[in-house]
């Protein structure tokens, strides 16, 4: 195994008080430290905290959406090398991380590449911990640790590519598959957590399509039902359950338009096991919003 967990998640947009009121007022992260503002008092870079790991998701000012980096943990420096060289012997362009951009991300050392669909992903190792107490402001607690900060899915347009990639290079396995269209979509882990990552077969340029967070209780679910309610958050899906990863979860709309779930109760996965295919998503829920 080389990549161990999601690690963090930095995102460009056009809007930062929006995102601002979405990922803490809603979403109940804690704002952290490295919150900065540029020259003219307009707000720039906005940092979260979900668990101990001092930047979990950062939003950057940009004139247009995007994904800045997907970062992924490996264990050290040697297994870093080692990912280097892998990718090196597959023809992938990799750039070390310079001592500013380890220091603006906060961890010991990082590399830089390009997955096949074009995804900026970042490997790193040593997170630099600043031992402040984690406060999020409405939720008890969210579920990290050795299963990282969550689950994201990607567009790719080659899946098979993205696929191969992702198993041969970085060490990811394939839990499930479900079909989408002649293609088939697939959950892929790394740890515990029943998926790290997801590859959507999904035409145009690589791009994150989805988030997920979990919560520790399935009060923390509720209460978010009623904070994305009562701030308008845009909900996607109803409170529904997963067939995949059993998660009793919900989804809204972030201001860019990526689909973010909320959720509780994901399978635990010790070990690799076989793979299978699902052919609905949810064993109940999970519907579009009426009205």
């Amino acid at each position: 195994m080389t990549v161990r967990s999601l690690g963090y998640l930095h995102l460009d947009t056009d809007d930062v008080p929006a995102w601002r009121t979405f990922a803490g007022d809603f979403l109940g992260l804690m704002e952290a430290a490295g919150s900065a503002d540029d020259a003219d008092g307009a707000e720039n870079v906005v940092t979260y905290r979900l668990d101990h790991y001092p930047a979990r998701l950062v939003v950057h000012a940009a004139a247009a959406p995007g994904v800045r980096a997907i970062g992924f943990e490996v264990d050290d420096r040697r297994a870093l090398g080692d990912l280097v060289d892998r990718l090196e012997a597959r023809g992938v362009e990799v750039v070390a991380g310079s001592a500013e951009l380890a220091a603006d991300r906060r961890v010991s050392g990082l590399v830089c590449f390009e997955d096949p669909a074009g995804i900026p992903v970042e490997a790193f190792y040593g997170p630099v911990l600043d031992h402040e107490p984690l406060l999020t402001p409405t939720v008890s607690a969210f579920v990290t640790g050795s299963q990282g900060m969550g689950h994201v899915i990607v567009s790719a347009p080659d899946v098979r590519a993205s696929y191969d990639f992702y198993v041969d290079v970085l060490g990811f396995w394939e839990r499930n598959s479900m079909k989408a269209g002649p293609d088939d979509l697939y959950f892929m882990a790394c740890n515990e957590r029943h998926h790290t990552l997801g590859l959507l077969p999904m035409p145009g340029p690589g791009r994150l399509v989805h988030l997920m967070v979990e919560a520790a209780s399935l009060d923390d679910v509720g209460h978010a039902l009623d904070r994305a309610e009562d701030l308008e958050v845009p909900m996607m899906q109803r409170l529904g359950r997963h067939t995949n990863d059993h998660m009793v979860s919900f989804y809204v709309t972030s201001p860019e338009g990526y689909a973010v779930e909320f959720g509780w109760g994901g399978l635990r996965i010790p070990e690799q096991g076989p793979t299978y295919e699902i052919t609905r998503g949810a064993f109940w829920g999970h519907r579009p919003p009426t009205g």
